[in-house]
């Protein structure tokens, strides 16, 4: 202190933080596309960089009445900013209740193997606990559990039949009654909500070209994610979250799914396009074995994308946050 003056007096108010652009950013993840891996990600990413990251502990709610949109909308928009909030939930229009639309990041996977990862897992989880698969879902019964995944699809059980395999696009065109009939109407709503306001919709299969353009869009955020993804660590904790059990239907199934998922698939390919123009104009290469031929022809090989890390398991964030703590 100089006689009577103050740090304020001779320097004026500290001067306020400056946020990045955008400082407002949800994840409103699709189940078994990848999600539990990123959002491991996150969490070392918000220590590193001091983003607040926003997740939810509500796990199967992704349709929301009303009031529900209001108050997670308000809930949101009050969190301290840079925020990134990630949960599963249909698309929310925050302009529609007033607020400021935050920018969206989503990631989606071929729909016939997010279909055959979430019917596996449901019954026998994955390898990190040998008992863990048998306790998956402790209230299905025995003969469900072991439902020959052909008899499912072939004698149309409501697991492998619509409305239950339009699930990709309802996160996308949003919380309209109609975004949940498989249709053209919630298909070209999809469509545009992700041209208007997602940032990037990455693809599973390109998981790392994923994590870079984020990291180049989003640096606040996601600045070193790919060289934290790439550690021996980490990717020795990503063999432990394979499916156990996991087989390929029938040729003859396949295509019946296919049949059924005929909007996931339009939707699947508009958003690859889209995805694959963004790659190029950043520079980046598609590296395909060789051209895939469209579904009616292709069977998938459903252990060909990684596999998300389970909602309710906490010890493995535990253990790999440590692994950067270090």
């Amino acid at each position: 202190f100089v006689g009577n003056s103050t740090y304020l007096d001779d320097h004026g108010p500290p001067p306020q933080k400056v946020l990045p652009f955008p400082s407002q950013v949800v994840y409103n993840r699709v189940g078994k596309c990848g999600s539990r891996t990123v959002v491991l990600l996150l969490r070392i990413l918000s220590e590193k960089h001091g983003f607040n990251l926003v997740t939810s502990d509500i796990h199967n709610k992704t349709r929301l009445t009303k009031n529900e949109q209001m108050e997670l909308i308000k809930n949101i928009s009050t969190a301290e900013q840079p925020y990134l909030f990630t949960r599963h939930v249909h698309f929310l229009n925050f302009s529609r209740f007033g607020g400021d639309q935050p920018v969206y990041i989503n990631i989606i996977r071929d729909p016939v193997n997010r279909f055959l990862s979430n019917y596996f897992f449901r019954r026998f989880g994955d390898w990190r606990g040998e008992q863990n698969h048998m306790i998956r879902t402790p209230s299905m019964r025995q003969e469900e559990r072991y439902l020959d995944i052909n008899v499912c699809i072939l004698e149309n059980y409501p697991e492998c039949s619509n409305p239950r395999l339009f699930y990709i696009i309802p996160y996308f065109c949003g919380q309209h009654p109609r975004c949940r009939e498989p249709g053209e109407w919630a298909l070209e709503r999809a469509k545009m909500n992700v041209n208007e306001n997602f940032l990037l919709v990455g693809i599973l299969e390109e998981l790392e070209d994923v994590l870079l353009l984020l990291e180049r869009f989003l640096p606040h955020y996601f600045k070193d994610v790919l060289s934290i993804y790439k550690n021996p660590e980490h990717r020795k904790l990503g063999n432990l979250t394979v499916t156990v059990k996991k087989t390929v239907p029938s040729p003859e199934a396949v295509q019946i799914l296919y049949q059924r998922m005929r909007y996931e698939y339009e939707f699947y390919y508009y958003v690859k396009e889209q995805f694959h123009l963004l790659k190029r104009k950043f520079g980046l290469k598609t590296h395909t074995r060789k051209p895939r031929p469209r579904p009616e022809f292709f069977i998938p090989s459903p252990l060909e994308t990684e596999e998300p890390m389970d909602d309710e398991e906490e010890d493995d964030e535990k253990w790999l946050e440590d692994i950067y703590k270090r």
